[in-house]
Formats: C-alpha cells, sequence, structure tokens
C-alpha cells in the first residue's frame, strides 16, 4: 500500500535501504544491503546495546518510501501497556467523531412555580472522565440564573447499572491508586481523592489527613514512620474495605508527610456524597440524593455540562497516558458500536471490529481494556506499526500525531532519560508504555527529508535492572538508527555531488 506522506521528499531522494542485525548474526535478519553502511558495524553497535535478560521486538519504516527498514520479532505478541492508547485513539476518532462530547444532564418533569421545582430531578451521568465536582456546581448555577432555588422532591443520579468498573487482568494492588480509578457512568474528579500520611508529633500519631473534598471516603490507619528501616523491608500496604473505606498498614521509610493519592472503590455512592455536599452551598432540596432507574418519559432537559471535544481528549489522553479517559471513550465505543451498555467486554469485540475493517490485522491479538492497564493485552510490533501506518495515511487521524508527546517537550517524553536532549530531543513523537517489566515506545521520527515510523517493544525487564536508571533501550536503538541513516543521506548526497561532477566534465 502506498503511504500518504505528509512530508513527502522529492523525488530525487534515493530510498533508504538500511541493514540491521540486532540480537541475532543470521542472515534472515538483513532486510536489505546498502553499499554505504557497514553492516558489520552497525550489527555490532546494537548488540552492544541489545538487553541481555529482557525480550526485545523492533521495526522501523521509512513513509516517505514506505520501505521496511528493520525488523526484528515483529509477529511476536507483546504486553503493549499504554502503547494500547494509540488503538483506543484511532478506534474513537473512527468510531465517535471529531465532534464527539460526553453530556451530564439535568431533567425534570415537575412544574416550576416560583423559583421552586415543584417535584425531583434527575441528574443523568454520562461516564465523562473530566468531570468534576466545579462542572457540577455550575450546572447547578445555571438554574439559580433562572431564578430556581428550591427543588422540593429528590436528586436521583441515573447512571449504568452493574458496571464493569475494572479490566480483567488489572493488577490487584494497583486499584487503590489513582492510575487504577474505576470506570464508571459515575465519574467525578476522576473518582480520586487526594490527601497526606503525616508522622507523628508529640500531640499526634501518625494519621491520613485527606482534603475537603473527599466526601464519604474514611482512611484508618495504623501504620507508622520508620527513619531507619530500609525500603526493602518497610512498605505502606493500602486495604480497600468497600464503600470506599480504606486502610493504611505497614510502615514508610521516612520522616516527612507524603501525598496519598487514592482511587474510591464505590462510584455511585462518591457521587451520592459529593452531590449531597455540593447542594448544600448551590441549592436548596427538600428531598435527598439517591440512586435512580430511569428518566420519566416526560421530563425536560433543564441544564447540562459538555465535556471539551473528542481531540482534546484524546490529546490529554496520549499526552499524559490518562488510563481513565481511554477506558471510558473504550466502554463509550461499545456502547455506541452494540447500541448496549458500555462494557469493557463490547469495547474490546468493537475496537477489533473497527480496525479490522480499517485494514488492521489483528488476528491472535488480545483486546481486553483502552488503557494497556490490563496484563491480559497482547500486541505484536506489526499490529502496532499497522494503527501508526494508519494514523499517517488517513486524514482523519492525522492530528494525533501531533498529540503525541514530544521528546524532551512535553507529555511522557518531556523528562523521560535519552529523550531530553539530542539527538532524539525534538524529533521523536511517541506513545510511550511503561508498567513493571515492561518499556514500549511506539511513534515517529520526523526528520527534515523523511518520517520515519518505529516500533520498540521490551518485555521482561527486571526491576533490578530498572533502578539503574539509565536511558531505556529504546533511546538506544533510535539513535544508532538515526546515525544509520544520515551516514546513509551524506553518503547519498556525496554519490550525487560525483555524478554531477562527471556530468559536468562530459
Amino acid at each position: 500500500m502506498e503511504m500518504l506522506s505528509p512530508n513527502l521528499i522529492h523525488s530525487r531522494v534515493m530510498p533508504l535501504i538500511l541493514a540491521v542485525l540486532v540480537t541475532s548474526l543470521s542472515p534472515s535478519s538483513v532486510l536489505g544491503a546498502s553499499p554505504t553502511i557497514s553492516q558489520t558495524l552497525l550489527a555490532k553497535q546494537i548488540a552492544d546495546i541489545a538487553p541481555r535478560h529482557s525480550q526485545v521486538a523492533l521495526l522501523a519504516r521509512d513513509l516517505s518510501t514506505n520501505t521496511l527498514l528493520y525488523s526484528q520479532q515483529a509477529d511476536t505478541l507483546f504486553i503493549p501497556a499504554s502503547t494500547q492508547k494509540v488503538l483506543t485513539a484511532v478506534t474513537a476518532m473512527a468510531s465517535l467523531g471529531p465532534d464527539f462530547r460526553y453530556v451530564t444532564e439535568l431533567w425534570s418533569d415537575a412544574p416550576i412555580r416560583q423559583g421552586h421545582i415543584a417535584g425531583s430531578v434527575y441528574l443523568r451521568f454520562s461516564g465523562d472522565p473530566t468531570l468534576t465536582q466545579d462542572d457540577l456546581k455550575a450546572l447547578f448555577a445555571h438554574l439559580q440564573k433562572q431564578g430556581i432555588k428550591r427543588v422540593e422532591g429528590h436528586l436521583y443520579l441515573i447512571g449504568d447499572k452493574q458496571e464493569q468498573l475494572q479490566a480483567p487482568g488489572w493488577v490487584w494492588d494497583d486499584l487503590g491508586i489513582c492510575f487504577a480509578a474505576p470506570v464508571s457512568s459515575y465519574i467525578i474528579n476522576q473518582n480520586c481523592v487526594y490527601g497526606q500520611f503525616a508522622p507523628s508529633s508529640a500531640k499526634h500519631a501518625s494519621e491520613v489527613k485527606l482534603r475537603a473534598s473527599s466526601f464519604g471516603v474514611k482512611v484508618t490507619s495504623e501504620a507508622i514512620f520508620s527513619p531507619q528501616a530500609g525500603h526493602d523491608f518497610c512498605q505502606l500496604d493500602l486495604v480497600r474495605l468497600g464503600q470506599n473505606q480504606y486502610h493504611l498498614r505497614g510502615c514508610y521509610p521516612g520522616s516527612e508527610a507524603i501525598p496519598l493519592a487514592i482511587a474510591i472503590s464505590d462510584p455511585e455512592k462518591f457521587a451520592m456524597d459529593t452531590l449531597t455536599a455540593t447542594l448544600k452551598g448551590e441549592m436548596s432540596l427538600s428531598g435527598k440524593v439517591k440512586i435512580g432507574k430511569t428518566i420519566p418519559s416526560k421530563a425536560k432537559l433543564i441544564a447540562s455540562h459538555s465535556s471539551a471535544p473528542l481531540p482534546e481528549l484524546l490529546k490529554t489522553m496520549l499526552l499524559k497516558s490518562d488510563n481513565l479517559i481511554a477506558d471510558s471513550l473504550f466502554k463509550r465505543v461499545g456502547q455506541e458500536y452494540y447500541k448496549a451498555q458500555g462494557s469493557f467486554t463490547n469495547g474490546a469485540a468493537a475496537m477489533r471490529h473497527i480496525l479490522t475493517e480499517l485494514g488492521v490485522d489483528l488476528t491472535n491479538a488480545n483486546i481486553v481494556d483502552g488503557s494497556g492497564l490490563s496484563r491480559y493485552n497482547l500486541l505484536s510490533a506489526k499490529q502496532l506499526a499497522d494503527v501508526l501506518a494508519l494514523i499517517y495515511q488517513d486524514a482523519r487521524f492525522h492530528s494525533l500525531i501531533d498529540s503525541l508527546p514530544e521528546a524532551g517537550v512535553s507529555g511522557t517524553l518531556q523528562y523521560r532519560l535519552g529523550y531530553t536532549k539530542p539527538p532524539l530531543k525534538h524529533l521523536v513523537f511517541a506513545k510511550t508504555g511503561s508498567m513493571q517489566g515492561v518499556a514500549n515506545l511506539a511513534g515517529f521520527m520526523r526528520l527534515a527529508q523523511r518520517d520515519i515510523l518505529f516500533v520498540v517493544l521490551e518485555n521482561g525487564i527486571s526491576p533490578e535492572t530498572k533502578k539503574q536508571r539509565k536511558p531505556a533501550f529504546s533511546a538506544d536503538f533510535l539513535t544508532l538508527l538515526l546515525n544509520a541513516i544520515e551516514t546513509q543521506t551524506q553518503a547519498s548526497q556525496t554519490t550525487a555531488t560525483e555524478l554531477n561532477t562527471l556530468k559536468l566534465s562530459d
């Protein structure tokens, strides 16, 4: 398939044919040969940096000529981690469209009399991953601007029932942490609360202090600070007790207060507790905040709040690797595709169908969620590369390239070792994918005369290796690849100059 490049180089620029061996020097891994590239030298350089104790899949393609530069284990399945979000971005854009927004709506079927709603109101949640308590305050402030100051009945919260809040394969000890917050139709403040664990003083024992916005969330503690203890044998453990109750135990090897970011476990209860507290300052409610079943058929819309449009949501998702946005969109795609309540199950099926229809072969892939948190996800470098090629080729998805983190500048690549200075700074635009044992990168190198698509998947990394705080293998690989490209380009330019000289002499 011919690739349509936004930076299509002049036809006189010679095609790049790069032969590279990484961990194996067998002839089968040589894809092509250029007389200007020393295969022996390049193979030795890459073999010198290749990880000894982890598994690697690599793929690189010159998009200006649609030339495969290098491939190693490109069809082998790996855990993609957050590179999975590249698939989510394409699927959401194709299914929902750029004008999509989440809408949170306030309805009532009761008459309005002298500034009072003579009955109940219904707040329909849409699974907006960006909805905040301030947005809800603004929603009820809109009613006050209409002269409505009192609701005589109840406030019913309307959302999905029997929801899948986490996907299969999420690690159990991540569930109390905000990056693994429950994915629900009820989302307020990212379903996350903040506080700190403070050391003991002359008057107080060590304690957990939560912010005022942590409505209904309680954390008891028997944990201690132990400045003399080692990190290997002194760790904190957050026990989830249900209904947004937690218990902190264990020890912390330090003496200064540490921040806490806790994912709530019961989104319905958190929504009820948050709305109950919010209305006290915004609206008089005679009844109670309750979970409702449906909105009456005769009800009318009286106020609404819309999220940012989909392209802005996707930019935040890709730059910050926002799991809640990714999985909320994943479930929404399943809802739209199957016209049923969204779930991880139908989101996965919808993603597979949509990407297959777009020409991506997902044979043998395993898709479980949209964020990449699940360790049951399995993708190959070839499948990720095919999605990246689709982004590059199809005008509907071009904006996603500029939404990717830029090396040394933005998002998860702003401070990543190996990407904060030349030669990779400003040249690499890519999605990271990191979790324990995994360090992946998938995206583009944007050079002056050509764009290079690449995928680097590394699984099976020992925690001891990570402690060494060295640049990831992906940075070293891309640096060598860039050097080889520059060497070939210089050789091509020299050859062209010599040919022109010969023509002139003739």
